[in-house]
């Protein structure tokens, strides 16, 4: 059989630098996934055309949110799950609300604004660095994309009751530190992910690849090693 591939989906208002620091230690073919459907469903369908054949999906806020539906859409193409900082849950009114109110305020021309607000939430301790790699992929969405990246928001539904279905080796990762997504929220998640791993890091926010990549490069490359183990490991079990 032949490999899968390794598709890492970024989150909102994220590009393919997200993973940049993480993605030389997967040791598979990767594949960056373009989000930019209006809805959760059109996106995950952008993800499986993404590639042929079989794949690890690797997600990160939105990109996990995506992952989920992925993996409902076709269990049958998914060897391998990971989701980083991210929340399986319906959305609360008041997100829907701050959705709303970002998209009015940069289709009033302050897109800029708008990604001055949300910069402090990516990290637990932002460093001037790490807001300019931030502010580097929210202008290279731009405010075209991001306008429809908040239209899928509104489109989320409580995935958590499908989890439970997604029998492939699974990986969840949270900062300890995250304020938009929680510990808590990591821990619902695996506990309804059969064969599942979690790991919560200390001192880490939401952005995690950016943040702590050694720790996240170490974490994906031991998922994709379960999900897909050296053929030399394959053909000696199946002897």
């Amino acid at each position: 059989m032949a490999d899968p591939t390794v598709v890492l989906v970024p989150g909102m208002l994220c590009d393919a630098a997200l993973w940049a620091p993480v993605e030389g230690a997967l040791g598979l073919p990767v594949v960056h996934a373009r989000i930019d459907a209006p809805s959760i469903t059109g996106m995950a369908e952008q993800v499986l055309a993404a590639v042929d054949g079989p794949l690890l999906v690797a997600g990160l806020s939105l990109g996990a949110i995506v992952g989920f539906e992925v993996a409902r859409l076709a269990p049958h193409r998914v060897a391998g799950f990971a989701a980083l900082a991210t929340n399986a849950a319906a959305p609360l009114p008041a997100q829907h609300q701050g959705w709303s109110r970002m998209a009015r305020r940069t289709r009033a021309g302050d897109f800029a604004g708008v990604v001055e607000e949300v910069l402090p939430s990516m990290y637990s301790r932002p460093s001037e660095a790490a807001a300019r790699e931030f502010r580097g992929m929210a202008e290279r969405i731009g405010p075209r994309r991001f306008l429809d990246q908040l239209a899928a928001q509104g489109t989320r539904v409580d995935a958590r009751g499908a989890l439970g279905s997604v029998r492939v080796p699974s990986l969840v990762v949270g900062g300890v530190e995250d304020a938009l997504c929680p510990p808590e929220f990591h821990r619902d998640i695996a506990a309804r992910l059969p064969g599942c791993e979690l790991e919560l890091v200390a001192g880490a926010g939401h952005l995690l690849p950016l943040e702590v990549p050694e720790v996240i490069a170490g974490l994906l490359a031991g998922w994709v090693r379960r999900c897909a183990p050296p053929a030399a490991a394959r053909g000696s079990a199946a002897n």
